[in-house]
Formats: C-alpha cells, structure tokens, sequence
C-alpha cells in the first residue's frame, strides 16, 4: 500500500465524469457520502504524533543485554541448579541451534523424515523458546490457539480455550518434544559461541560454552525472532538501587503469586512498569490490581481491540476431520491477505481488521473499474474508521480524561501489531494507577538511585519492570550472539552486511549444509508457528534428500541467491517503504529509521504464506533441488 500516493490526493484536484475538476473534499463526499471525520486532520495528527516520537538514535536508543546487563537474559529464575555434564565430542548428522517452536518443528520434521542423529542445543532448561522465559502474569497469545499450537492433530490436543495462556502453550512445547522424543535429542542450558565451516571435512564445527565440539554435516539455525530481552537505553540504568527485573524474567519470589495473579507481595510496593506493548497490556492489569502504587511509563500507546476469549466447543472439536488445522492455519492466511476465500473460519479481531481496512481490496486481481489510488484511499479510509472504532473503545472504558487521551492510538492500524485485552483499559480507573505520558520528551529521562524521572519529575519506587519486550529488528548476530564463519573464514553477518542475501529466506551461498528458520525473504505471517513448521518441512526435506542421494553437501549458487533477492525486492515495491516511514516509530520501522534499500531487501516474500509455500512445494515435486548445488 503507497501512503505517498493516498497522502498526494489532497494536493490536486480529480475529474469527474463532466470533466469538470474536483476537489479532494468533493470527491471524498462522493466515494463516502457518510463519512463523518476528515481525513486530513487525521493525516495531520497522525504525522504531528509521529513526529513528536521520532529520536535521532533509533535502535541504538536500546542497550544489549550483555557484560553488566547480561543477568536481565542470561540469568534463568525457572531453574533452580545448572545441569553438570561432561562435554561432549560427537560428529551428527545435524545441529539444530534452538528449542523454541522453530528448533522443536525442526527436530519433528526431521524425525518424521527418518532423520534422527541430531542434537537440538539450547540455552533454557526445557524447550519453549519465547514460550519458556515469557511467563509474566496474564502472558496470553494472540493468535488463536487452534492456528497457533501447531501439530494438534499429531499430539492428539486441543487447547482449552480459542486463545491460549502461557502456561498452557508451555506445556504443548514439551507434549511436542514428549511426542517425538526430541529429549533425548536436545543439550539444555547450552549456549552455542561459535559455527565454523570445515572445508577439508565438509561438516560444521559447534562450538559451545560448556565446552562440546559437535561435528555436524548439516546446522539448522532456529534462534528465532524474539530470544533476547530489549532493554531502554535510559541514562542512570544502572544507578537504581531498588529492585528490577525484565518481563521475560519475571520474578515471582519477589512479586509473589503466579500467572493467574494474586501478585500479594505488592501490597505495599510501588511499581513502575517502562513500556506499553503487547507484554504491558498484558501483565498490567495484574500488577495495577495488587501494587500499592502503579506508575506505568508510555512513549506510544497500544492499539487495543476486544479479546473475547471462550473455551473450545468440545462438540466443534468432536466434528472437525483429517486436515482440519492446515485448512485453518491457510483459510487465516488468505483472509489476512485478501486472497480467496468462501468462509472466514478464526473470525476474530485479525480477520476482522483484515477486512475492515480492504486488503482484499488491494489485492485481488484489477479487473473492475477502480483504479490503485481509489483503492488505497477506500482502504485508508476503512482504517481511519477502525482507528476511530480503537479510540472511541478508550473513552468508553476510561473514566479519567487525561488518561485517555494518552491511551488513544494516533497512526494506521498495521504500524504496529494490534493488541487484544479485557482488562488493560479498565485498569487505569484505579486510583492507585498512574499513566506517565512521556511522548513529549520521547520516553523517559532518566533512572536514579530512587526512581524513575519523567518529564522532569522523580517517581520513587520500590521495583522497576522493564516491560520492552525483545530485540526483534536489531543485527542477526546480536540476537543470536554467536558468528557463523562460513567458506573461507566469511561471517555470515559480513555476507549480509548490506541485507539479507538467500534462497527462499532458508540458505546462503558459501555457507553449504546451513539453514535459518526465520522472518525474512519467506512467507511471513502473523501466526509465526505456521511459518516455522512450514519452513521446517522444506529444511527436513532437503536434509534427508542430500542424505538419501549420497551426497556430502549442498550450497545455493551464487546465481540462484542473487535472483531471488532480486526478486524479493521487485515484489517488495515501495509502498510498503513508504508506509512504514510515515509510521510512529516501533519494531516494525526500526524506531522510525527504515530506508528503501535494506528495508525491502530484508522483506518478505510479498505475495504472502500460502503462496510461498505453494512455491516450496512446486519446487520439492520437481525434485532436481533447483538452484542448490550438490557434491
């Protein structure tokens, strides 16, 4: 979608069908003849809002957690002693690195292949991923359990409710690695330090902090988009003497109570929360109803749609038939996509905004009589209305005035990802909680010994939570912390120095036998486990195939690499660019400092899930492992 050309529309006029010129606001009134906002001032707004957030640091606003912050990722609360062996010296048929979804669909595709000398390494003490260390209270998905849980039908489960908690999630990763005997598999609290390519012995050198050497023909890297915590830059971080802890840390000991709440160790605290995301709009309401005092710090605040959570329809449930997630998971996909559809089967707050701003609009085929700046303006408009829809909710639930004003989100529904709660706008008509507005100043200004200081005044509290999520957009090698030396002592991160360079998002020339499960230059989906274990079945595939064949390795060519970035860029285009750039700044623009170049070389592959995967598939039945070379 081009915001550039929907904004344009205000600076001439259009002709009507007497070829008599029409101003912007008459030919508004005749597509919308009961539109009752003006989408100018709306522009306006939404452009001042961005403006005020904008910082001249961007990403760098952030601080890795590392030497004197490393506890805030590397200290695990959930594990009460670290698990002694001796390293191990071993040569695999593959290294998978990561035991979230990604890493656990990898070791299930694999076994399902016939492939079963492997190690899954991990640096938590069981597997989960995101799932593992995000155990804060209310942590609930977004994405309907039945699409998100993946392998319901081979486990033989199904979620107790349409959107699933924490705990609940947790407990399918380990039902996965139960199923598959992944366990046995799988190094825990193992953390990789380096991936070295052997030319001379075509296998991959695994290096780990415990000291292993694992001789690996084939490495499958399966980190994941979120594995590390995110934490603010704010000057004085480590000046505060109180207590603190991350969200994806979550310290009940100090806190008291569990994910359900009952948080009653803050009876007598003052808590302030840093960060208004989907984990804040979450875990507040918890801490608001318990905490002596709340002071909840917010640059930009969430967009906040209704949950409606339910329990699974046992009888639904008793009816569905062989194939019934896939057809789910794809049915949600299309209709994301504006693809075709006969029935909308999740029917829920994503479809619905789906619909609502006109995606299908934009991308069914262009056979009718609209022409593409008619309909990016419908799908501008049916946005201004659903962001009307989000803010009209906030003065309904918010009794205090100022605090809504605050709470009410300024810019395009897909600038950031949409929340869903019950409970996070209703928590600010608590007298013992605080919204602090820091727009103004562009987040905080600084942490004391006592406190928090926000727009030149100190709030003492008893317990900073940092509640920033985790690094998603910062370096591939940051989040990972480890390199990957391939050919010739090439780091991986030097060879995407200028973006990502691959085949289908999964493999890269000079690197042979390695994959990535991961975001970019593939299928992308909000319902990121389908496109995990999507990838994870073309990974087990070719893995099993260089095996069954004889073969020592694989390696993309150069040529085959080079033209699908080629192509990646091409089907990006650059309304996205463009639409991103006018965005608040959040993730999803890298704090508002997304370019045209690595931005859309580093896109997905534009015409979405169903059809990369539809791609994938075409290229498994040929069966000639086009643009891989083998040896």
């Amino acid at each position: 979608m081009s915001v550039d050309m929907i904004g344009s529309r205000a600076q001439h006029n259009m002709v009507n069908s007497m070829g008599v010129a029409m101003s912007e606001r008459e030919r508004l009134h005749n597509l919308f003849p009961e539109l009752d906002f003006d989408p100018e001032e709306l522009r306006a707004k939404y452009a001042q809002e961005r403006d005020k957030r904008i910082r001249s640091d961007g990403e760098a606003q952030y601080i890795e957690a590392a030497e004197e912050f490393a506890f805030y990722a590397d200290d695990d609360p959930y594990v009460e002693v670290e698990d002694e062996r001796d390293a191990l010296d071993i040569d695999i048929d593959v290294a998978v690195i990561g035991a979230g979804f990604s890493g656990l669909m990898a070791g299930a595709r694999l076994k399902e292949r016939g492939v079963t000398n492997f190690r899954i390494i991990e640096s938590a003490a069981d597997f989960g991923g995101t799932w593992y260390w995000n155990r804060y209270p209310g942590a609930q998905c977004d994405i309907e359990s039945y699409c998100y849980l993946p392998l319901l039908e081979e486990t033989g489960y199904m979620p107790k409710e349409k959107y699933s908690y924490a705990p609940e999630i947790f407990e399918h990763t380990k039902r996965v690695g139960e199923y598959f005997g992944l366990y046995d598999n799988t190094l825990f609290q193992t953390r990789v330090t380096e991936v070295r390519w052997n030319d001379e012995g075509a296998y991959w050198d695994v290096s780990t902090h415990k000291g292993d050497r694992l001789r690996a023909r084939f490495v499958v890297q399966a980190t994941g988009p979120a594995n590390r915590p995110k934490l603010p830059g704010i000057p004085g971080i480590n000046d505060y003497k109180g207590h603190t802890f991350h969200t994806a840390r979550w310290d009940y000991e100090y806190t008291g109570g569990d994910h359900n709440g009952e948080l009653t160790n803050l009876a007598d605290k003052k808590i302030a929360v840093i960060g208004t995301g989907a984990t804040a709009i979450q875990a507040v309401p918890f801490v608001g109803a318990h905490a002596e005092e709340l002071y909840v710090f917010q640059r930009t605040p969430s967009s906040v749609d209704l949950r409606g959570n339910k329990p699974t329809d046992e009888a639904w449930y008793e009816k569905l038939e062989s194939g019934w997630q896939r057809a789910r998971r794809e049915n949600f996909a299309a209709v994301l996509l504006g693809q075709n559809f006969t029935e909308d089967l999740v029917a829920d707050g994503w479809t619905d905004i789906a619909r609502r701003i006109g995606i299908s609009l934009m991308n069914r085929d262009r056979d009718d009589d609209l022409d593409m700046e008619e309909v990016m303006l419908r799908a501008e408009i049916a946005d201004f209305e659903k962001m009307n829809e989000i803010r009209g909710r906030v003065d309904e639930a918010v009794s205090k005035s100022t605090a809504a004003e605050s709470l009410k989100p300024w810019y395009r529904q897909f600038c950031k990802r949409p929340t869903f709660n019950d409970e996070y706008l209703e928590t600010f008509n608590r007298p013992n909680v605080h919204l602090i507005d820091v727009s103004a100043s562009k987040g905080v200004d600084r942490i004391t010994e006592k406190g928090v200081v926000a727009n030149g005044v100190e709030y003492e509290v008893d317990c900073i939570i940092y509640a920033t999520g985790f690094e998603i957009t910062t370096s591939a090698q940051r989040r990972v912390n480890f390199d990957t030396i391939g050919r010739d002592g090439v780091s991986l991160y030097d060879h995407w120095g200028d973006g990502f360079r691959t085949l289908h998002g999964l493999y890269t020339h000079g690197f042979p036998n390695w994959f990535t499960i991961g975001i970019n230059q593939n299928g992308l989906s909000p319902n990121m486990t389908a496109m995990f274990d999507d990838q994870a079945i073309h990974v087990s595939y070719i893995v099993s195939e260089v095996l069954n064949r004889g073969n020592t390795t694989f390696e993309v060519t150069e040529k085959a690499e080079s033209t699908w970035v080629d192509q990646i860029v091409a089907l990006a285009g650059s309304g996205a660019t463009v639409f991103l750039q006018e965005c608040t700044p959040g993730y999803y623009n890298r704090e508002g400092t997304t370019s045209e170049g690595t931005s859309m070389q580093n896109s997905p592959y534009a015409p979405g899930i169903n059809a990369f995967n539809t791609l994938l598939a075409d290229w498994r039945d040929k069966g000639d492992l086009e643009g891989l070379s083998l040896d």
